[in-house]
């Protein structure tokens, strides 16, 4: 028979103290922080490698446009790779903004340095000297349609570039945004997520 007083004396043994999930909210603005945080850093970057490059030596109107051809090319792959990225990540949308915040800084410095290299190479290209940042600031103008008329390009060459930037910056809001939301969707259905959800739900034990 059992002893009540051993039963008694027996020290009970400790609860296992349940596991602690963060909660939705906490990670929400974790990862938007961490999305805002990445963002700044990859244009800061840009911009900073932008400004750094000896963009300042001898350059001919046919390694102007290689140059052009080329980083259009990188400008794609980042995109594509950036829209697989987001297809596979934890937080779509979150992904979403860091993808179209990078592929944008990208597209803008491109063209900013290739007016750069063309004013450079053919002088009067456009209605004044460039420096790095008339360029920058010529580019922003085109990109935003504000088009103040500072700045204008003359020449044939200078003109043909320009509306090149206009169709591309058409597509990248047009084409492109449609493209990541597609990407999101297809990653918030990986997750069995429903369409307005941002993050993983949790079960309930």
């Amino acid at each position: 028979m059992n002893d009540p007083a051993a039963a008694r004396t027996e020290p009970a043994k400790p609860r296992r103290a349940p596991e602690r999930h963060p909660r939705p909210e906490g990670r929400r603005r974790h990862a938007k922080a961490a999305v805002l945080v990445r963002a700044a850093l990859i244009a800061t970057g840009l911009v900073t490698v932008y400004y750094v490059l000896p963009l300042d030596g001898r350059s001919t109107g046919t390694g102007t446009t290689v140059l052009l051809a080329c980083g259009l090319l990188l400008v794609v792959l980042v995109f594509w790779w950036e829209v697989q990225a987001i297809a596979h990540s934890p937080f779509p949308r979150l992904k979403a903004v860091e993808a179209l915040a990078a592929t944008l800084v990208l597209f803008v410095l491109l063209f900013a340095g290739t007016y750069f290299l063309l004013e450079h190479s053919s002088p009067g290209s456009f209605s004044e000297p460039l420096t790095k940042t008339d360029s920058l600031y010529f580019t922003l103008t085109t990109f935003t349609t504000v088009g103040y008329g500072d700045i204008v390009a003359r020449s044939q060459t200078g003109r043909v570039l320009t509306m090149c930037q206009m169709m591309g910056g058409l597509l990248l809001v047009g084409v492109a945004a449609r493209i990541l939301a597609g990407a999101v969707q297809t990653g918030l259905r990986r997750r069995g997520h429903e369409p307005t959800e941002d993050f993983p739900s949790r079960r309930e034990d």
